[in-house]
């Protein structure tokens, strides 16, 4: 029985790759590099800002410089976050049906919280959220099963009587090692590369509406 469904944010539930593209061609401006194209930005767009600035300019995690890139580069998504993103077509039907069904909804993120908080209720959601975890909220973010857990106790829902929905392989690992049923999100940011068919998901749909069918 589906008690819960619960969501990724970015690229899941909102179209946020304009504003972190934004923000990360405004840093490389800044810096004398070459702007990325949004065909380049979009796949990587659901991997935060490590992601995005390692396709930008080269630098990862273990680079003496990616500790400065990663705090000028939310600084200038702090002034962007919210002028460009808008939900995905379809996504307010869905929770609509789902609130008409009594079927709670929720998000869980590896947004930090400084920006979730601000942008989930700018976004327009007709039925809000049960809960809101943000990347910051437990010790570990996905695909950690942390977020995971502590969404299904704040509404007093068993795992195993939830649906995940997300648009990336961690989101269906923290799903999955969770004991939810995992459904991918083929709308969103999705590399050309990423071989989904080794994603542990139940269920690929490739518009929100088609969940239901799965409910």
């Amino acid at each position: 029985m589906t008690e819960a469904v619960l969501f990724d944010l970015d690229g899941t539930l909102a179209d946020t790759a304009l504003d972190l593209g934004g923000a990360l061609n405004t840093l490389l401006r800044r810096r004398g590099l070459p702007e990325k194209s949004m065909a380049e930005i979009r796949p990587v767009a659901s991997h935060g800002a490590a992601g995005l600035i390692f396709m930008g300019a080269g630098i990862g995690k273990t680079h003496p410089e990616y500790g400065a890139w990663r705090q000028e580069y939310l600084a200038e998504y702090e002034r962007c976050f919210d002028k460009e993103t808008v939900l995905f077509n379809g996504i307010n039907e869905l929770i609509e049906e789902l609130s008409g069904r009594n079927i709670r909804w929720g998000i869980i993120t590896n947004k930090p919280h400084t920006f979730t908080h601000r942008l989930v209720p700018k976004l327009g959601f007709t039925v809000p959220p049960a809960v809101v975890v943000s990347g910051d909220t437990c010790a570990e973010a996905k695909p950690s099963t942390l977020p995971m857990f502590y969404a299904c106790e704040q509404i007093g829902v068993k795992p195993g009587n939830c649906i995940y929905v997300g648009d990336a392989e961690r989101d269906m690992q923290a799903g999955r090692n969770a004991g939810m049923k995992t459904v991918l999100a083929n709308w969103g940011y999705i590399a050309a590369d990423d071989d989904t068919t080794q994603w542990p998901c139940d269920v690929v749909i490739d518009k929100p509406l088609d969940l239901l069918k799965y409910i």
